[in-house]
């Protein structure tokens, strides 16, 4: 049962416990009150402000687990307050763990300062869960995909235009380096996985990736190195930095070009072309 008076204190606390630096939005200079507008939060949890405006009020349906993951992570809270969020409003918290597609404030502080700098966070299944305005002009926005399409390893066995963004010679190499990290994923999360009926999924449907899974080859990493062939810039050269956030998995990958070099010309170009045109999903 939603306790609404309980949602409806926690929404509060939490909307003006936060700044506007803290979510990635510009302070400004006629601002009056501490923390969060309502309006901005509501953008942040993609709904309407008068949706959100009601929840404070204790007025309203029953939010749904979706809406209440939403609020969770645009309100940036962790995952015990993400617990606790979704029992007031009356559901079961989500799993914890790799499936989990919560992504801790830390890693999105990180992220919401590097507004100038492509870089997206991922799941262990390459499964992209937010990307900078310059990670979305770097690959396109590949958090739209949807079903087990959201794995970019997936789409690298079933979909051709996700190969067109790495040069040819790379291509046998990263077939193998998708099959391998899958494997992986399999072998540590066991039968009945979201890894093991992702290559239940792909053995079926590409000849290659069950030549490449019969192989049974682990351990296959490249280098920070990417090279990537931009529809409008053409090909660059971007060192990839990680971080880990061990607890759910995910990963915050940051691509970088050596100052002065061509690539990051084009980097700075790209800022200004803006995102690819997208795929059909």
């Amino acid at each position: 049962m939603i306790d609404r008076a309980g949602l409806a204190a926690f929404l509060r606390r939490r909307r003006e416990s936060l700044q506007p630096e803290d979510v990635g939005l510009p302070r400004g200079q006629r601002r009056r009150t501490s923390g969060l507008r309502r309006e901005e939060v509501a953008a942040l949890c993609h709904m309407s402000t008068d949706y959100y405006a009601r929840l404070e009020r204790e007025r309203g349906p029953q939010p749904s687990e979706q809406m209440m993951a939403s609020i969770a992570q645009g309100l940036h809270v962790s995952l015990d307050e993400r617990d606790h969020l979704f029992r007031l409003a009356g559901h079961q918290p989500p799993v914890r763990g790799p499936a989990s597609e919560h992504i801790s404030p830390g890693l999105l502080r990180i992220l919401d300062r590097l507004v100038d700098t492509p870089a997206e966070i991922v799941s262990e299944l390459g499964e992209t869960l937010r990307q900078t305005p310059m990670g979305v002009a770097l690959t396109g926005d590949t958090t739209a995909y949807t079903g087990p399409a959201r794995s970019i390893g997936y789409r690298w066995f079933t979909d051709p235009a996700t190969r067109a963004l790495y040069p040819p010679e790379d291509h046998a190499f990263l077939s193998r380096r998708y099959v391998s990290s899958l494997r992986s994923a399999v072998t540590l999360r066991g039968p009945g996985s979201r890894a093991a009926r992702l290559a239940e999924l792909l053995l079926p449907q590409s000849e290659e990736f069950r030549a490449l899974w019969e192989a049974h080859e682990v351990g296959v990493r490249s280098s920070d190195l990417k090279r990537l062939v931009h529809p409008e810039v053409g090909a660059l050269e971007l060192h990839c930095q990680t971080l880990l956030d061990p607890e759910q998995s995910h990963l915050l990958l940051v691509y970088t070009a050596v100052p002065g070099s061509e690539s990051h010309e084009k980097l700075q170009l790209l800022s200004v072309i803006g995102a690819p045109a997208a795929a059909p999903h």
